[in-house]
């Protein structure tokens, strides 16, 4: 399967306006290397990352149905 979307970084932030807690990362995922998507989310390094990597596949799997999808007319 083609994977248009990647993750760009994880960087360590402090917590978003309003948020509670410690421990926040902000991570940027690419599509096709123009367009991004950022993100905050609360956990380990290790916890954030598996977490962008599940949220890629997804968004990955819903790109390839989109494209696979027959136009009607």
């Amino acid at each position: 399967m083609e994977q248009s979307y990647k993750i760009v970084s994880i960087q360590r932030e402090e917590p978003p306006p309003g948020a509670e807690g410690s421990n926040w990362h902000r991570y940027v995922i690419a599509f096709e290397g123009t367009n991004t998507i950022n993100g905050c989310r609360q956990g380990s390094l290790r916890a954030v990352t598996s977490a962008v990597d599940e949220i890629i596949v997804q968004l990955n799997e819903r790109h390839s149905r989109k494209r696979g999808r027959a136009k009607k007319t």
